[in-house]
């Protein structure tokens, strides 16, 4: 099957072109950059070596993109550019699994208000699939684009949503907060993102109103069939990617460890990459990196009455390219892991 990514010059875009060019299953026809339009592939991204060679970097003419013999396009473009391009190639019949924040909601007020602009095509936000393979069941049937969830809500939603779906956990007062490595704040020339302004610092950013705010809450609001408003604190760490989630929950009754840990077990148990920690590890992001799976853990606190939920990821593979990869293999029967381990 041939298929193509649409924006590959950022991290996220670089690490899944490394992921589909090895891909047994697949042909990577075409991958687009504006920046680097003519560039030998192996020249951008030095560490393809021999796999990026007789490959190049091409414009991303929308016209040529739509008469290709791609079946599937991954696009890794920035939101409200993604849509632009996703439109046509759905038009023309083309499957999209969209990294960007353009279809992961269902509610267009919701999207102006978090991203400051009216939504490029609201018609299709009730029909793509928020496509978190844990979570969510995948199939080509249901619609031709996926919306990939952003890393921040994988983190949040693989330990959360179970547990509000069983009614183990009050929808109220949930406190998150997430440390993220530097990659998660994209690729780009920023005063803050410079080395010497990131190195041996950690803080605070995005609040009180991160934008991937607001795909956590609709999300959790659908599993736990209430409206969920939390309390998330996004933070840049200096470490260049993965990601960890601290999530602070009070009990629907009386602390009880073993029934988060069985609900966990009986969601995740066949899940290829969820792995529940044995008590009293906690997940790291530096077991994490380089791999497609998300460490889940839990520490029940007595003394304040309240859960204590730990998750780690690699923000670019479990949180963005690694994950499209996953649902791309699931939506065409590959096998979960085809590619990725």
């Amino acid at each position: 099957m041939k298929v193509g990514i649409v924006g590959a010059s950022g991290y996220t875009g670089q690490e899944l072109l490394s992921l589909l060019i090895t891909h047994p299953q697949i042909e990577l026809s075409t991958v687009t950059s504006r920046a680097h339009a003519g560039k030998p592939l192996s020249s951008v991204i030095p560490k393809l070596g021999k796999l990026g060679q007789g490959k190049s970097f091409v414009s991303p003419s929308i016209e040529e993109l739509v008469k290709s013999e791609i079946e599937l396009f991954f696009l890794a473009l920035p939101h409200g550019t993604a849509a632009q391009y996703a439109i046509p190639l759905l038009d023309a019949g083309k499957k999209i699994i969209d990294l960007s924040a353009d279809f992961r909601l269902n509610n267009a007020a919701i999207y102006e208000e978090f991203y400051g602009a009216k939504h490029p095509a609201p018609e299709w936000l009730p029909l793509a699939q928020y496509g978190l393979p844990e979570l969510h069941d995948l199939s080509w049937t249901k619609s031709s684009l996926i919306a990939s969830p952003g890393c921040y809500p994988t983190s949040i939603l693989v330990p959360l949503a179970p547990l509000l779906a069983d009614d183990l956990i009050e929808g109220a007062d949930i406190i998150v907060n997430s440390i993220s490595g530097i990659s998660g704040a994209g690729k780009n020339a920023s005063e803050r993102l410079l080395y010497c302004e990131r190195n041996e610092s950690a803080g605070p950013y995005g609040l009180p109103k991160h934008r991937h705010l607001s795909e956590i809450e609709e999300q959790l609001s659908l599993f736990s069939g209430q409206s969920i408003v939390l309390s998330f604190h996004p933070h840049l760490g200096p470490m260049s990617r993965g990601l960890c989630s601290t999530i602070s929950v009070r009990p629907k009754n009386n602390l009880n460890p073993a029934a988060i840990l069985d609900c966990w077990e009986s969601s995740y148990s066949n899940r290829e990459f969820v792995q529940i920690l044995e008590d009293g590890d906690l997940p790291e992001t530096g077991r994490v990196v380089g791999t497609n799976r998300i460490d889940l853990a839990l520490q029940a606190d007595h003394r304040t009455n309240r859960y204590i939920l730990c998750s780690a990821e690699d923000n670019l593979l479990k949180g963005a390219g690694g994950q499209a990869v996953q649902s791309m293999n699931i939506c065409y029967g590959y096998g979960e892991a085809c590619g990725l381990l």
